[in-house]
């Protein structure tokens, strides 16, 4: 059971913020911030009179059942009420329990998604331009917009690396349990004799940082230029516009050499070196919360094998849920996608639920 006391506080807060909105005496920004929170706490209070009003309602019901009194008629209608009441007290108190569950405040946010060929070579690299795609028809259908914010083509157009932002509503939410391993079992076109061959690729997915989630000090910045190399044309490799930034603190680095432009190169890599410490920033906190333990979904450790793209067997598995789904091709073309982010989000609620019983 709920402590009464963290219900009502729900209910008193709602009636807080309603005074203050109607008040007039706030500014814009305030009042944005408290009618974000009282358009959430609308939904739940509902839910939390009927779970405090169980105990009376129940005590009055079982008064009239237990009433020599009560007709026959009046007693079924008791009995029929009773079990309605308890039904609907078991969904209220889920829905408050999921609704004081901690926040995450970057799910709101775009993401930065970072695909990377793991091992397997040629094919490694092919299946993360698979995902990519997979990622971009995802997209599509959502209405998401994807931009690119840095590509490293290998032979035959497979990927070596692609980086790209993705922006939209709640986004970081639908996306975050994709960060970790991701392995492909298939035989691949140049094998001559059938054999199905196992690879992998690389997902990071990082909330993208606003100005006001990291500030950077230019002292703890180390700039070096180099000229760019690799595809992209004889003109990008003739001047110096390829852009290395260390974040000294962290040892953070990241690379940008897309752009023929210097100072676009500058830019593009500041905004993953920000991504990318804010990541970092709330793994730590993350970390100390937790004291180290492990839950289901997984730590979102890049090194940590969350999924198996089986195609001669035409299955898809996340092992950290253990769950399968026989539709491959449907999968990677974007179709069933919230099926398989579903599932993950309610284990990651049942494991968070299960820390406050």
């Amino acid at each position: 059971m709920l402590p009464q006391e963290k219900v009502q506080n729900l209910i008193d807060r709602h009636l807080k913020l309603e005074k203050e909105l109607s008040s007039g005496e706030i500014d814009k920004k305030k009042y944005a911030e408290i009618s974000k929170e009282y358009s959430d706490l609308n939904d739940i209070v509902k839910h939390a009179k009927e779970y405090l009003s169980y105990k009376k309602d129940t005590e009055e019901l079982y008064n009239i059942i237990n009433d020599k009194n009560s007709d026959t008629e009046m007693r079924d209608f008791a009995n029929s009420e009773l079990e309605n009441l308890k039904i609907n007290y078991q969904i209220s108190e889920k829905k408050i329990k999921l609704f004081l569950l901690p926040k995450d405040h970057a799910d709101s946010k775009n993401a930065i998604i970072e695909i990377r060929a793991g091992t397997g070579g040629l094919e490694a690299s092919l299946f993360a331009s698979d995902l990519y795609k997979m990622y971009e028809k995802i997209s599509q259908k959502k209405k998401w917009n994807i931009e690119i914010i840095s590509i490293s083509k290998s032979d035959a157009g497979g990927l070596k690396e692609i980086i790209a932002l993705i922006k939209g509503k709640n986004i970081y939410s639908s996306l975050k349990y994709e960060s970790g391993v991701h392995r492909v079992q298939r035989v691949p076109d140049t094998e001559t004799q059938g054999r199905v061959h196992t690879s992998a690729a690389t997902v990071a997915v990082l909330p993208e940082a606003e100005d006001l989630d990291i500030k950077l000090d230019e002292k703890d910045l180390r700039i070096d230029v180099f000229r760019s190399s690799g595809p992209g044309g004889q003109s990008v490799n003739t001047t110096d516009s390829a852009v290395r930034i260390t974040h000294v603190p962290t040892g953070i680095v990241v690379s940008q050499q897309d752009e023929k432009s210097q100072i676009r190169n500058k830019e593009k890599g500041l905004k993953i070196l920000k991504s990318r410490i804010y990541d970092f920033e709330r793994q730590k906190i993350d970390q100390e919360r937790s004291k180290d333990r492990k839950s289901k979904i997984g730590t979102g450790d890049r090194s940590e094998r969350i999924r198996t793209y089986n195609f001669p067997q035409g299955r898809v598995t996340d092992h950290r849920i253990n769950f399968t789904l026989h539709k491959l091709d449907e999968f990677m073309e974007g179709e069933i996608f919230d099926e398989m982010i579903e599932n993950l989000i309610i284990q990651a609620q049942q494991d968070e639920l299960g820390k406050l019983n």
